[in-house]
């Protein structure tokens, strides 16, 4: 009896929270969704760019899907506890692990390796407390994309998703501290960085 009581406060619990993170996310402030689409254009922009100008010769893929995924949550979503950077970087880069593995082990077997990576790829970040949504993708790009990620092999790992993450990281830190009313990460001293006295002087 007192088990299905504390699994009911947990289910409430766990309730509250949600219905709180997506109040707050979902309010209509105008200048935070400015600073929202500011930083996902610049982040996802920076990535693009690189890629464009810099890897073309090189023909090597820098910008991939399961960032724009990320870019909703890191940007649209900062207060989620899915979007924060422990979950975001170590996310991304155990589904991308997991993804090329899962290739090198049945890499002719589509219906395995992409069931198997996305499965594996969620309970991995479940373990590891890193749980972040777009990391299925990522896992799934590994099997199923072109054929110049796949020849990437253990590198894509490194790049496009350890150097993307870590673009869109920067990109985050900055764009989401610039207002006094947007905090990233929620619980962090790299928050405080971004957080001076003059900076926040000019948007009162």
């Amino acid at each position: 009896m007192q088990k299905r009581k504390n699994i009911s406060q947990k289910i409430k619990r766990n309730v509250r929270i949600s219905k709180y993170i997506i109040y707050k996310e979902t309010l209509i402030d105008f200048k935070e969704q400015f600073w929202s689409f500011i930083g996902a254009f610049f982040g996802i922009g920076l990535i693009a760019f690189f890629q464009s100008s810099y890897l073309a010769e090189l023909e090597n893929i820098f910008l991939i899907g399961s960032f724009g995924a990320s870019s909703v949550l890191i940007f649209g979503a900062i207060q989620s506890p899915l979007a924060q950077p422990r979950n975001f970087i170590g996310g991304q880069l155990i589904s991308a692990l997991i993804g090329v593995t899962v290739f090198k082990l049945f890499p002719e077997i589509i219906w395995i390796t992409a069931s198997i990576a996305v499965a594996t790829s969620i309970i991995a970040m479940q373990i590891t407390k890193t749980l972040h949504p777009p990391g299925g993708a990522t896992a799934l790009i590994a099997v199923i994309g072109t054929e110049k990620i796949k020849t990437l092999g253990y590198f894509y790992v490194v790049s496009p998703v350890l150097t993307g993450s870590l673009i869109l990281f920067v990109t985050a830190l900055i764009f989401n501290n610039i207002t006094k009313h947007r905090k990233y990460p929620t619980n962090s001293r790299l928050t405080r960085v971004f957080k001076s006295k003059g900076l926040n002087k000019k948007q009162t």
